[in-house]
């Protein structure tokens, strides 16, 4: 048996929208380390369970040798969480592991997006984080240990034009995963949002066909799998990855500037060439915020 800390023998893992694309490459990673997996993909209309695809990717895995089953929860509706959870522990004996990958991106501009579309986006791409991390939250922290990976994305930290609910839905994402990091980091509940890249059914409008090997969901899966190990030794980082590249995302300030009147638009452009700073949490980002005001508030004079 492989003892390093990448090894994931006796670990269950939970990984929503795992019947295809991304979520498959990750379920089958983890499975073929070792943790038992539940594999959430919602049914579609008239299919069997054989027929989902969430059934084909725990086929899969059994093939292999590993451990998997099927969840059709709907990671938009609020009892999702707990049912998959429910599932896990009956089936597996706990949880270890959360991958909270589900998302659907509908186009369309502001101008002409209704309430409902916005909605449906969104809380597939925030509640269906939240709903799985909150479930499952409870027991990770009681136990002393949990991985938990989030899933955002390029649109939720620069927007793109015609994914306001995307873009919105993600945003929250990265917010939420910096807070649990936080509180999670004590008892060693780490947690870590990735922005990945892959073709896959979803992507492939928007993706030229020559990128289809290049940018196999299978070259995320790694990082997924060592974020998801006793090995992974961070919490709140925001990665971006995909064709087999990583790269780390930071939120920063710059430094102040003084705000006169009549002279504010030149301190905001002033402010746009200078480098940025890194922030752990909003506290320290409000107690720097008051030590420099206060230094610029000293060297001006009344």
């Amino acid at each position: 048996m492989d003892n390093s800390p990448m090894d994931l023998q006796g670990r269950t893992a939970i990984v929503t929208g795992a019947g295809k694309g991304l979520g498959r490459a990750y379920a089958l990673h983890l499975a073929a380390r070792g943790a038992a997996v539940l594999v959430n993909n919602r049914r579609h209309a008239d299919e069997s369970d054989a027929q989902t695809s969430a059934a084909q990717t725990v086929a899969s895995i059994i093939a292999a040798g590993g451990r998997a089953a099927a969840n059709w929860s709907d990671v938009g509706d609020p009892d999702s969480g707990r049912d998959m959870v429910e599932q896990a522990r009956n089936a597996f004996g706990g949880i270890h592991i959360v991958v909270a990958n589900a998302g659907i991106g509908t186009p369309g501009t502001f101008l002409k997006q209704d309430m409902a579309g916005f909605r449906e986006v969104f809380d597939t791409g925030f509640f269906g984080n939240l709903h799985l991390a909150h479930a499952a939250w409870p027991q990770l922290m009681a136990q002393g240990y949990g991985r938990v990976v989030l899933t955002a994305s390029s649109a939720g930290l620069y927007g793109d034009f015609g994914l306001s609910a995307y873009a919105a839905s993600k945003a929250a994402v990265i917010g939420l995963a910096r807070v649990l990091a936080l509180e999670g980091r004590r008892r060693e509940v780490l947690v870590n949002v990735i922005a990945p890249y892959g073709y896959s059914q979803m992507t492939a409008k928007h993706m030229p066909a020559l990128m289809e090997q290049s940018f196999d969901p299978a070259l995320v899966a790694p990082l997924v799998g060592w974020l998801a190990s006793q090995a992974c030794d961070v919490s709140g980082e925001m990665l971006v990855s995909g064709g087999g590249m990583v790269r780390r995302v930071l939120t920063g300030e710059t430094d102040g500037a003084l705000l006169r009147e009549g002279s504010i638009a030149a301190a905001v452009h002033a402010l746009r060439e200078r480098p940025l700073r890194s922030h752990p949490g909003a506290n320290a980002s409000f107690t720097t915020f008051v030590q420099e005001a206060g230094q610029l508030a000293r060297a001006t004079g009344p």
